[in-house]
């Protein structure tokens, strides 16, 4: 009875509330072209206030305003801006309107055979004022509305799961052809020159309402030299990749725009094309709509810039995206309503510079001309207080100076300083974002929802009560009691057999720190030559989180595509034991393996021991799951291993995005030469004519220049061995941010040295030997979606008494058509162990990453993202005879993940082989360490 009596209250309030928000105040309509179509996403501004919104996809908008007199604004890309003036009474008004496109001027200016077209000194203008626009406003803060709609139109297979789909729809509200939603009200609070504070006030999504939409993802400035991965049409790379059409001029409020059409001179993946509106005399951006393709999808961006203080700024954004990868396809429509307040601008950024053109007007530019010593002596304060008209190229060496000058006296004063100059964001969740009330959406929410978004959300709520709700509301809904959105119980019996197979962990205790995982052999199953079918990797791993106990703990946001969370940290260790086996059925034997390690923050202590197999490479060059399979149906054997009884101890740490790192390791091993078994028929499917199992002695020049065979001959022998490295990336970028340095993940060049020793008679070991290995490897781009990758690499044994096949220098070969790894330091043809040594070597390779080519000439391989590539491969030791490889590969890219490639190999600067390889364009290092 009381639950009733609370639900009827309930209702009462929420008639209440629908009542007075039927009788609020404030205008609504509907913005239509001359032919009756809505204007999606127009932008409606309230003059001479922080009042802001935008239609919703129907075209529809509502502002609410309390009784006055308003003017209001009425913008749109490509049409004529409205304006219309309201007294707003005690009731919401309704004006509908019609907008006429804009019609265009060319003036006076033609642009004859020999002429330059005026787009080009209109944008010459606008790129050497770029990094002025983006470093004029210092700071502001800006109320965000930011909305996202994703849309599921198409699924591959679909009738394969279509009962898995129906559950998904009932567990999580998603359905194909339903909006996805996703709504945040946030502060924003801007610094420069990449502060961006933002506290989240309501978050809301039509699936789960513990996320809040991130706006980072969507305020982006084409003042910037690239934008979503592609170059901007105001980067000063702009001309190299775009041509520039006039197309006309008109003024809106006492302000000249220009209209000028972006064209790529090849359109791709990397470039936008469309059209981009620029304020005579401030060469500022009024409004722009661009276009690009990525990973399979068309990205729209369209920009409406109004002015805030002198200044022109970005009140309305919008991304619209459709497309399909995998056979999945979609549409979303991403949008930010931004109002600003508090602006500040930067005294030195005086908005009535003059931006001379030293193309056009060469004797202009040369009278304001400064030196060199002129830029750097000044401060830009005294350069723009002493003259106003500056060449385009002087302007573009200012702003590079005054950033110097910046941050340089940033560093003096220990003050956070970037770089790289990337958004540093910082978001903090309202603790009531995640639970307003539909009331309170109502009332904040400047784009009016549309009736599939409305549907959607309808079918959250429902949800929510199917899971959350009273009994009285589930019977409301009809909720059968066999609903398969509840959670069903354990598997049972069969359930457990399975874990048999598939492994499992198990929690010790609810709040234990302890977990005990079953590794099953399955995984591991494999087969080769002298071993026959091996179960390998199976046995147990038990871990102890130290975070599990209470500690201190750290809380921090995550931001994702999926919007912002909070998630608490706690940087503490974690141990793990661990007790492997690895059985060989054809010998009959049982190995085993245990290890003990401890890891904190950044670094990792390891302690291994056992009897197990080992390629004679320890870099593993070749997958042992590849190798059964080339085994079974190819009849090649290119693994060769060998058996050992070791203890080890590893010791690692580095720095975040591989900065630094240093790892040092001793092993004592008694190593066993093995041998293929006597009869391999049963792990060969196939019977290969011209084909027959190799030994399992690699075949290695320097030893049959050596001796009368050219297979290595390993006899059984004990080793002591050392091994210490380390790389460092001296010149990445960082950013300090509170006295804390943080690198950013980037090419920039890596510095290695590499060093081991066999030290011989200790424990009877019989190694004896000294190596040391320098090496570089660095990437750098050679324009968009384009980048040359190298590394080279010198090393030698300063003294090789004895030193046992295991110790050679091994390098990463490959005789597989399955190419797989580094594709920049892996030679695609070279035997696995032809030219290891034990003397000395040099080692290059390079990889030619290039969006515009050959067959890239054509745009239908642009748009799929289609690169072409082109690489090297030199290796030099006293046995190697100059070998080395040259090829040609297509990089089809994320949406496809393969790589086509054809190799040809020369020895002593002769061709010798041509085959093809097919590689993954994934880039990871199966089975290496």
């Amino acid at each position: 009875m009381c639950n009733r009596f609370t639900l009827i209250i309930f209702l009462f309030f929420l008639i209440l509330h629908q009542v007075n928000a039927q009788t609020g105040t404030g205008v609504k309509g509907i913005i239509k072209t001359q032919k009756g179509e809505p204007l999606p996403f127009a932008a409606i501004v309230v003059k001479g206030t922080e009042i802001s919104t935008i239609s919703n996809e129907e075209g529809k908008y509502q502002l609410d305003l309390k009784p006055g007199y308003y003017e209001v604004i009425f913008q749109y890309l490509g049409f004529k801006t409205g304006q219309k003036s309201f007294t707003i009474e005690n009731k919401m008004e309704t004006f509908d309107l019609t907008m006429e496109e804009q019609a265009y001027n060319l003036g006076e200016v033609r642009i004859g055979n020999k002429g330059e077209d005026p787009a080009y000194t209109i944008m010459r203008r606008a790129i050497a004022k770029s990094r002025y626009h983006f470093l004029q406003v210092e700071s502001y803060t800006a109320k965000a509305y930011s909305k996202s709609s994703f849309v599921i139109t198409d699924l591959p297979l679909e009738f394969l799961y279509k009962k898995e789909l129906k559950e998904i729809e009932k567990e999580t509200n998603f359905k194909k052809g339903v909006p996805i939603l996703n709504e945040s009200v946030s502060e924003v609070t801007f610094r420069q020159p990449n502060s961006y504070k933002q506290r989240v006030i309501a978050a809301r999504n039509s699936q789960d309402n513990n996320f809040a939409s991130a706006n980072q993802y969507f305020l982006t400035s084409f003042y910037q030299p690239e934008v979503v991965k592609a170059v901007s049409p105001l980067s000063p790379r702009a001309f190299a990749y775009y041509k520039f059409e006039y197309e006309g001029s008109f003024r809106e409020n006492g302000v000249e725009i220009n209209k000028i059409k972006v064209t790529p001179r090849s359109y791709g993946e990397g470039v936008y094309k469309g059209t981009i509106y620029i304020t005579e005399n401030l060469w500022s951006i009024y409004s722009l709509n661009l276009q690009t393709v990525n990973t399979g999808f068309n990205i729209e961006i369209k920009q409406v810039y109004s002015p805030v203080q002198g200044v022109w700024m970005p009140t309305n954004q919008q991304f619209h995206i459709n497309g399909g990868i995998y056979g999945i396809k979609g549409k979303g429509d991403l949008v930010i309503s931004q109002t600003f307040s508090k602006l500040k601008v930067n005294p030195a950024f005086q908005a009535d510079i003059v931006v001379v053109d030293g193309k056009k007007e060469k004797d202009e530019a040369k009278k304001v001309g400064l030196s060199n010593r002129e830029i750097k002596s000044q401060k830009l304060e005294e350069v723009v207080s002493k003259q106003k008209e500056f060449s385009a190229k002087n302007l573009k060496k200012l702003m590079k100076e005054y950033e110097k000058q910046d941050l340089k006296k940033k560093e003096e004063k220990g003050e956070d300083i970037d770089m790289n100059f990337s958004r540093n964001d910082s978001t903090s969740v309202d603790s009531l974002a995640n639970r307003r009330t539909m009331a309170f959406w109502d009332s904040i929410r400047s784009v009016p929802l549309t009736v599939a978004e409305v549907k959607s959300y309808t079918r959250l709520d429902s949800l929510v009560i199917i899971k959350e709700g009273t009994q009285e509301q589930r019977d409301s809904l009809k909720v059968s009691k066999a609903d398969t959105t509840r959670k069903k119980g354990g598997g049972g019996f069969g359930s457990s057999i399975g874990d048999i197979f598939t492994g499992h962990t198990f929690r010790l205790g609810k709040k234990s720190p302890w977990r005990l995982e079953y590794v099953s052999p399955l995984y591991g199953l494999q087969v080769n030559t002298t071993e026959g079918w091996v179960l390998n990797g199976g046995g147990l791993k038990l871990r102890y989180h130290k975070g599990a106990q209470p500690k201190k703990n750290s809380d921090e946001i995550h931001i994702s595509n999926n919007g912002v969370k909070r998630v608490t940290v706690r940087d503490e260790g974690t141990w793990t034991f661990s007790g492997l086996t690895r059985y060989s059925f054809a010998r009959e034997k049982l190995f085993a393996t245990g290890g003990v390690d401890y890891a904190w923050k950044r670094n990792l202590i390891n302690i291994s021991g056992g009897k197990t197999v080992s390629q004679f490479n320890p870099e593993n060059p070749m997958h042992p799951i590849l190798n059964s399979l080339t085994t079974l149906f190819l009849e090649r054997n290119f693994i060769k291993i060998y058996e050992k009884n070791f203890i080890r101890l590893d010791f690692k740490t580095n720095q975040r995005n591989e900065h630094f790192e240093l790892k040092a390791n001793v092993e004592y091993a008694d190593r066993q030469p093995l041998s293929n078994l006597g009869n391999t028929n049963p792990y060969r499917w196939i019977d290969w004519n011209k084909r027959s199992f190799t030994s399992n002695d690699p075949s290695n020049s320097e030893l049959a220049n050596q001796s009368e065979t050219s297979n290595v001959n390993m006899q059984p022998h004990q080793a002591l061995t050392l091994g210490l490295s380390a790389y460092y990336k001296p010149w990445q970028k960082y950013k300090i941010i509170k006295g804390k340095t943080t690198f950013y993940d980037d090419d920039s060049p890596k510095l290695s040295v590499n060093y081991r020793k066999g030290i011989k008679s200790v424990f009877g070991s019989d190694v004896d030997f000294d190596f040391l290995q320098i090496g570089i490897s660095h990437g750098f781009d050679l324009g968009i979606r384009s980048k040359l990758s190298y590394k080279v690499a010198a090393g030698t044994f300063i003294n090789r008494d004895s030193v046992a096949f295991p110790d050679f220098q091994h390098f990463a070969g490959n005789q597989f058509f399955f190419q797989y790894g580094d594709p920049v330091g892996t030679f695609r043809m070279l035997d696995y162990y032809r030219y290891s040594t034990s003397k000395r070597f040099v080692e290059a390779h390079a990889l030619a990453e290039l969006r515009k080519f050959l067959l890239t000439q054509i745009t239908w391989f642009r748009v799929l993202g289609i690169k072409e590539n082109f690489f090297a491969h030199y290796l030099a030791t006293p046995d190697s005879n100059n070998y080395g490889e040259l090829g040609y590969a297509l990089d089809v890219g994320i949406r496809f993940p393969f790589r086509v490639e054809v190799a040809n190999s020369f020895e002593g600067f002769k061709y010798k082989h041509t085959v093809f390889r097919i590689g993954t364009t994934m880039n990871f290092s199966l089975g290496k360490k």
